[in-house]
């Protein structure tokens, strides 16, 4: 069941002041909380997903990937509405059936270092009302359950990984081509991670010749994201809708140009196995895979052999569930539960 919700600024209140009771009681009022035992009882242990993207954010309370026992759409406004909603909502599952863990899937740049003071918050965005937002301290003060915390992109390469095109792979990459750019890349079976998470959508590649749009990245000129994300393409569409685009229309030939540049720098550095690249600005545009797999072969010259015999970047097979089930993913994650 999913549901779409409206942000009520009327609730938020009680929202965080349920929040702040929460405690994991066994008796029949308050919150139903799942630790160790329930599993001991032989119920089944349930999972809450929280999936942030630049849009909409999608909570799912769910046992697996195919077990979804529940889900909600939320708009991503500001983090004064959104966040009170997104409580409002693990309210509800928290006294009825209850969840052991949460999982938070979010857009970036986000701080993952534990160990820091700012672990949890949003660093420096293009969505600059969501520039310093704390993501994980209400959280924690309003369920005391494990959460697992990553990247909305690591999240879904995560789940590609274990339940989609990634199956049976050690090194893969997953891009999602929406309102931004996110990579979430693989190594050795692990999301990298340095002194932050990768932030491969925001790399300096080579503009197609003759390229003249301005990139919308407040950030960097040439970046990915800047000039290949659904808000680049926007601004090249100078106002025409992307319904009367045909597939061989100009507007598609500098995006082409510069997601194949991003997979080639890829390939030359973690040479992931497989790429699987989706998002909306794919999205019912069939051509673009196979003309971003040919620019890629033309750029890389024969010098490296790459797998897939033509077919290195592929669509997700989990569709737009790869996002959702990432946040399940982390979640399970969080309390070592293997799928």
């Amino acid at each position: 069941m999913s549901r779409e919700i409206s942000p009520d600024p009327a609730t938020f209140g009680l929202a965080l002041q349920r929040g702040a009771r929460h405690k994991p009681e066994r008796s029949g009022e308050g919150v139903a909380l799942m630790d160790g035992p329930v599993a001991d009882r032989g119920e089944v242990r349930l999972f809450a997903g929280i999936e942030l993207g630049g849009t909409k954010c999608i909570c799912t309370l769910a046992a697996g990937p195919g077990e979804i026992r529940d889900q909600r759409t939320i708009a991503t406004t500001v983090p004064s509405e959104t966040l009170p909603a997104i409580l409002a909502v693990l309210d509800g599952w928290a006294r009825a059936p209850g969840f052991c863990s949460i999982g938070v899937a979010s857009f970036g740049p986000i701080r993952v270092d534990p160990v820091k003071a700012d672990y949890g918050r949003v660093g420096a965005t293009n969505k600059p009302d969501w520039e310093g937002a704390d993501l994980l301290g209400p959280l924690k003060s309003a369920f005391p359950v494990p959460i697992g915390f990553d990247t909305d992109v690591n999240g879904a390469a995560l789940a590609e990984i274990r339940w989609g095109s990634g199956r049976g792979l050690d090194d893969f990459a997953y891009v999602t081509v929406g309102t931004g750019v996110g990579v979430g890349l693989v190594v050795h079976g692990k999301p990298t991670r340095g002194f932050s998470h990768s932030e491969i959508g925001h790399i300096l590649v080579p503009r197609l010749a003759g390229d003249e749009v301005p990139s919308v990245c407040r950030f960097h000129d040439d970046c990915v994201e800047g000039l290949a994300s659904g808000t680049a393409l926007k601004a090249r569409l100078g106002g025409r809708s992307l319904a009367d685009v045909a597939a061989d229309d100009p507007v598609w030939e500098p995006i082409v140009h510069t997601l194949a540049s991003m997979v080639h720098s890829l390939a030359c550095t973690t040479g992931p196995m497989r790429v699987a690249m989706g998002g909306g600005v794919l999205a019912g545009q069939p051509q673009l895979l196979p003309r971003i797999n040919a620019r890629l072969e033309a750029s890389l010259a024969g010098y490296m052999q790459i797998p897939g015999g033509g077919a290195y970047v592929i669509a997700p097979e989990l569709g737009t569930m790869a996002g959702p089930l990432g946040a399940i993913a982390l979640a399970m994650d969080a309390v070592g539960v293997a799928a």
